[in-house]
């Protein structure tokens, strides 16, 4: 993750009071900003979120429901 916001985009979200209000008590205890505790906590939940879903692909792949292909075949649909 970048600590600099050369790429930053901004935007406007809403969020619940009580969350909002933990928010600006965290960014004031550590001296921080509030969009890069925001970030840092986004990437840390995207990344649990990439073990979950990694997680259900390999349980889509043992009961059946996803199948592979060989390379081969991929390169074939591909057209490589």
């Amino acid at each position: 993750m970048a600590n600099n916001y050369t790429n930053a985009v901004k935007m406007s979200i809403t969020i619940d009071k009580d969350v909002a209000k933990e928010l600006e008590s965290v960014a004031k205890e550590l001296s921080d900003k509030k969009s890069r505790i925001i970030q840092k906590a986004l990437t840390f939940y995207f990344d649990y979120l990439d073990e979950k879903i990694a997680d259900k692909r390999l349980d889509d792949l043992q009961s059946g429901k996803t199948k592979t292909i060989s390379a081969e075949e991929a390169y074939k649909r591909l057209g490589i």
